[in-house]
């Protein structure tokens, strides 16, 4: 049966970290994408793109803008579009997907919530992080179909490697 884990947690505890960590150590070849937070003197301003495979990063959002609003932040649709979704599209030509993250800002986008949908359809293991309580369809349909592993202060350290060897299952 092939893998799919759905990483969640408060913010700020480390699912994105656990994430990027478990599939650098999995030995597999990576595809997807990690939204990482872009600070500037020690405040965060906005969430970063990176496509796992080809390395291009973007702004998933910031202050500026004139995209769908969350919070305090403006979702940048074109470059969660070309960067994102794309990777999310391209991941399906590698060993394992990784998405980072599956919340509002992602699902803010159409073709980003497509991605991940066809991705789940592929027959590729898949780690996911998943927003908190996002009520979104493919969030429900994601809690329903994958193992979700709740993230906190005292196992995220662990999971690292309990993670790893069920990937490692995989090859």
């Amino acid at each position: 049966m092939v893998v799919r884990m759905a990483v969640t947690g408060p913010p700020g505890i480390g699912k994105s970290t656990l994430v990027e960590k478990a599939a650098a150590a999995s030995g597999h070849r990576v595809g997807g994408m990690l939204a990482k937070d872009k600070r500037f003197k020690d405040r965060r301003i906005g969430f970063e793109l990176v496509d796992l495979a080809s390395g291009a990063t973007g702004m998933l959002a910031d202050e500026s803008g004139s995209g769908p609003k969350l919070g305090k932040y403006r979702v940048h649709l074109d470059e969660l579009d070309k960067i994102g979704a794309k990777a999310v599209e391209d991941a399906i030509n590698y060993d394992l997907i990784v998405v980072d993250e599956i919340g509002p800002m992602e699902l803010s986008s159409r073709r980003f919530v497509l991605a991940v949908e066809k991705a789940m359809a592929s027959p590729k293991p898949m780690i996911v992080v998943l927003h908190e309580w996002s009520s979104h369809p493919l969030a429900k349909k994601i809690r329903g179909t994958f193992q979700v592993i709740v993230v906190t202060r005292e196992n995220r350290d662990s999971l690292v490697e309990e993670i790893v060897k069920v990937l490692k299952g995989q090859r």
